[in-house]
């Protein structure tokens, strides 16, 4: 906590390359996830409403997904209605950014502040929801 998130980039569904620095200025959630990760299909849901919520308050969500099937992975999008930036290598538990952020587990997510340094580890639903209202305000 406290230290500024580690810069990459990956291939988003159309297949152009997104960096993280991209996002600077901004509040970023790293959301770890995958289309075979039940736990993670139903956070989606609490995801997507916080996102509509904050989206227009300096908030965004970056998607790191651990597939390996693309058809899989943009088919849990389109039906979890995920609107936000995805990016994925397919390479399941060998993506490099997950690699990188030693991710073992997940769903696993980092709360970045405008400044890129990581100021939250892992907040779901409602707990999600009120840092962004203490950081953004209602």
């Amino acid at each position: 906590m406290g230290s500024v998130a580690l810069d990459f980039s990956q291939a988003d569904v159309n297949g152009k390359q997104v960096s993280l620095s991209q996002f600077r200025g901004k509040y970023v959630l790293i959301d770890f996830w995958a289309s075979w990760c039940g736990p993670c299909r139903r956070e989606n849901n609490n995801l997507v409403k916080t996102f509509n919520k904050y989206k227009d308050k300096n908030f965004t969500v970056l998607g790191v997904s651990l597939d390996d099937d693309k058809d899989k992975w943009l088919a849990a999008i389109k039906k979890d209605e995920l609107t936000w930036t995805q990016v994925s290598d397919l390479k399941g538990w060998e993506n490099e950014v997950a690699q990188k952020y030693r991710i073992t587990a997940i769903p696993r997510s980092l709360l970045l502040n405008p400044e890129g340094k990581i100021v939250a580890k892992d907040l779901r639903g409602d707990d999600l929801d009120n840092k962004l209202e203490e950081l953004l305000g209602r």
